[in-house]
């Protein structure tokens, strides 16, 4: 029986198996790195170990001290979660030759699997030579052969732009899985996602769990996932079913894994075997009443599954909460998180709380939101509701796309395809700020300033105060009056420091505020805070291209120097940040006048990086 189990992972995935572990009286144990000293899988843990340094590849890719750490805390099963080394063989052949239980499958079937390029070789199916990619063959997808989560990934439909797919491809998986094999297939525009859940024992009985449609993605990295998936028939189900438990067979496979397929005309194309758990399986366990992590823990021990599984019930939507800005190119986001909170009726799994700092160094995702409801219908509205009057305080992120897009009608009616956000995410992230929450945030301000209320005896000027909301000032006016604070249009029913009820058409709305220095939440809506007075050192030249996150400079385009011209769209710098590589583009053809980027440098966010002059 299994007693102690360390978790070599951070971050939601580390709690949520934490949390099973709990529930089953297993202790824990965490390993962190100096960036997360402080993070919540660290503080949660019974036991947690130091591995020195702050980037992934000198810590939670370290296979050598992670079973050190799991020897030292007197763990007996090492755990990989998701990511990192989750599908890394010779990790797991060290955790077992240590005399530690792999809670995952073989080593064999690992490295049979997590290579997917000998996965598709396995299912009798070959990649195409990068050498070989004609005009024919185009568009094309670069990927990398190791890892996932998008990382890695390209998108080629011209053939001069295939050399430097392959670079940043290279490049992005060696940093986040330290191998930098690619391997490229052809790239089906309107495809759908779609997987099966397994879960085999070592006695021969591989359950196929349903199925799960992850057909919204951005830079092929899954955004919401939902079980089963909607419109596939039961013919396509059996097939789909028949494939996986072929592929688990073909390499003995135990534990839980995903067999993941592109559907496209009624067709299913083997994409690769993920021999771990994914992120969203908690559609799964929604639906099939059941608790995978529980389910590995039992199989790594021994027991048996039954012969067949569990009937299926209702419909599991998942979304993942990331600190991004979609309208700004997906920009990962730092900062602060000062509150997360979302309603009863919802699963939530997080690695953050209240106060925790979002750093550079990893994924940005800070939660998933679950919903499970008896319909589809049922549980889009649910989850989409808990998402629209959920509390998320700190850096923008992407929860207002997340709701429009369970509420888009492509959406709603599945006929969704991976192609989703290419074509509606102008329309899903176009502003739609609440007129009345910049006054809202004036008047909880004005009161929780004044214990008297600022009244005055004689009449006075009206207060301004100005505030940023989606990219536009705003400047609002309000007066101190014998009855209160007062605005004009509206009727000040109440006002705190909190909370502000405004009568608008005879309609009461209320406005809930929370304020962190200069950043204002009202309801949902984010708002920064101005001052009386701008800094007219802060007003930056036109064409100035300023580091949109805090990250590393990778590289700068071949030849670009001060004087350059340069084309509207093209590439001037890349940089990298949370494992993942953001190019900045020449916003216009022009002249680049200045040149403050070079690769190594460390930037923050608002650093004036170039300056292209137009004509």
């Amino acid at each position: 029986m299994i007693s102690s189990v360390l978790v070599a992972n951070r971050g939601e995935i580390a709690c949520r198996i934490f949390r099973t572990c709990r529930e089953l009286g297993i202790r824990t144990v965490a390993v962190y790195s100096d960036a997360d000293a402080d993070a919540l899988h660290t503080r949660v843990a019974d036991t947690a170990v130091r591995l020195p340094g702050a980037a992934p590849a000198g810590t939670y890719l370290r296979g050598d001290r992670i079973v050190k750490a799991a020897l030292a805390s007197g763990a007996d099963a090492v755990h990989p979660g998701y990511g990192f080394l989750s599908e890394n063989d010779g990790f797991a052949r060290a955790v077992v030759d240590a005399g530690l239980t792999w809670i995952g499958p073989p080593p064999e079937a690992i490295e049979a699997m997590a290579s997917k390029t000998r996965a598709k070789r396995l299912m009798g199916l070959a990649p195409l030579e990068a050498a070989a990619v004609t005009e024919a063959d185009l568009p094309v997808l670069v990927k990398a052969a190791a890892g996932g989560g998008g990382r890695g990934m390209r998108i080629v439909r011209r053939l001069d732009e295939l050399p430097d797919a392959l670079e940043g491809a290279r490049a992005e998986a060696a940093s986040a899985f330290g191998d930098g094999e690619v391997f490229v297939e052809p790239y089906l525009e309107h495809g759908r996602h779609v997987e099966v859940q397994i879960l085999a024992d070592t006695h021969g009985t591989v359950w196929p769990l349903g199925t799960r449609d992850c057909s919204l993605q951005r830079r092929h990295q899954k955004v919401v996932e939902e079980a089963p998936a909607p419109g596939i028939g039961e013919e396509l189900t059996k097939e789909l079913h028949a494939l996986s438990v072929r592929a688990a067979r073909a390499v003995s496979y135990v534990g839980a894994g995903t067999v993941e397929f592109l559907v496209a005309d009624g067709r299913a194309h083997f994409l690769e075997m993920n021999t771990r758990l994914q992120v969203e399986h908690p559609v799964t366990e929604a639906v099939f009443g059941l608790d995978l992590v529980a389910g590995q823990i039992r199989v790594a021990e021994g027991h048996a599954l039954e012969s067949d599984p569990p009937r299926p019930r209702g419909h599991a939507i998942e979304a993942r909460l990331y600190a991004e800005d979609p309208a700004q190119g997906w920009a990962p986001q730092t900062g602060t998180l000062h509150r997360l909170a979302v309603p009863d009726g919802v699963r939530l799994d997080t690695g953050y709380t209240d106060g925790d700092t979002i750093g550079v160094h990893y994924d940005a995702m800070l939660a998933k939101v679950v919903a499970h409801a008896p319909t589809r219908a049922e549980a889009i509205r649910r989850l989409a509701g808990a998402l629209e009057s959920a509390a998320i305080h700190g850096p923008v992120t992407n929860r207002d796309l997340l709701v429009r897009s369970l509420r888009h009608e492509e959406f709603t009616a599945a006929r969704m395809d991976t192609g989703f956000y290419d074509r509606h995410l102008a329309g899903l992230t176009e502003p739609a700020p609440d007129p009345y929450a910049p006054l809202a945030a004036a008047l909880a301000d004005a009161r929780s300033r004044s214990r008297f209320g600022g009244w005055r005896n004689l009449p006075s000027q009206p207060q301004a105060k100005r505030y940023e909301m989606a990219g536009e000032e705003h400047e609002v006016r309000y007066r101190h009056t014998r009855e209160g604070l007062a605005a004009d249009g509206v009727r000040v029913v109440h006002a705190d420091a909190g909370l502000v009820v405004l009568e608008v058409d005879g309609l009461r709305r209320k406005f809930e505020v929370c304020r962190y220095g200069d950043q204002v939440h009202v309801n949902t809506v984010r708002l920064t805070a101005l001052p009386r007075f701008p800094d007219p050192a802060s007003q930056l030249a036109p064409g100035s291209l300023v580091a949109p996150m805090p990250g590393t400079v990778v590289k700068i385009a071949d030849g670009l120097t001060e004087g350059a011209t340069v084309q509207a769209g093209q590439g001037l710098i890349w940089l990298e940040a949370m494992k993942m590589q953001h190019q900045i583009s020449a916003p216009a053809t022009g002249t680049l006048t200045a040149l403050h980027a070079e690769p190594g440098r460390q930037v923050e966010p608002g650093m004036l990086l170039a300056v292209v002059q137009t004509p």
